[in-house]
């Protein structure tokens, strides 16, 4: 059964990584693909092509998601083009881990900026279209370390803690209206970052995973599944942790 037949989902952020996993999942079960990158390079084109393969809508669009306005601009288009927008799902990020000390402004900046306010905006530009439609889903891409804090990411963390706190208010907000706001909040997830990081340091984290590994961004996918779906119509406010446990 294709859970999200006849949808449109907005992903930011996801020409590659966790992103790129929740679209492929959406446009398995039937959804049509608006998504969001700095650029679609030829890496951002590859995928709306495999994407394209499960015969829904695709398009890429080169857009800054920490720009309100572009922000604004691009939802815009998505919906002229697609006609709705029914899951929203904010996934752009970056990092610049440092200790506190040492962390520059700049850096601080940059990670709320990309990381928070990006979601701001995106939200900000969506929600009319959902409370016409009467119905959505926005997904918050949050963290395990947004709830439990974590010694040389004071940026990241903050920012991902800011994102929970943005969900829960939506979902009182918006409510009323249909629109559901969640959150997932990863844990060690092997992308191309963490891949990069040597085999013992990937071994010694596994070590403290209840499940004894690290997460795909499959694993992270299929929840994003659930939050857009209508299984998960009386969910609202909450965070999921897919995390193998490493946060229970």
């Amino acid at each position: 059964m294709k859970l999200l037949k006849g949808k449109t989902a907005l992903i930011t952020g996801a020409a590659r990584g966790i992103g790129k996993a929740i679209a492929v999942e959406y446009a398995k079960h039937g959804a049509n693909i608006a998504f969001t990158d700095l650029v679609i390079d030829e890496v951002g084109q590859a995928t709306e092509q495999e994407l394209a393969s499960y015969g829904v809508k695709v398009k890429g669009y080169a857009s800054n998601a920490a720009d309100f306005e572009a922000a604004h601009a691009v939802v815009k288009q998505i919906h002229e083009e697609f006609g709705s927008i029914d899951v929203l799902v904010n996934n752009a990020g970056i990092t610049k881990d440092t200790l506190m000390m040492r962390m520059s402004e700049a850096q601080w900046d940059a990670v709320l900026t990309v990381n928070l306010k990006s979601a701001f905006n995106f939200i900000h530009a969506v929600t009319p279209i959902m409370a016409r439609q009467r119905g959505g889903s926005i997904i918050n891409m949050s963290s395990v370390v947004g709830v439990s804090g974590n010694a040389g990411q004071c940026n990241y963390s903050a920012s991902k803690a800011g994102l929970i706190g943005l969900a829960k208010s939506i979902a009182k907000e918006m409510g009323p209206r249909g629109i559901r706001a969640n959150c997932i909040a990863p844990g060690f997830i092997i992308t191309e970052m963490t891949a990069a990081l040597p085999e013992e340091v990937r071994e010694q984290w596994a070590k403290t995973i209840p499940l004894r590994r690290g997460g795909t961004p499959e694993d992270v996918a299929k929840v994003a599944l659930f939050l857009a779906s209508d299984l998960s119509g009386y969910v609202t406010g909450q965070t999921i942790h897919c995390c193998g446990g490493m946060n229970c």
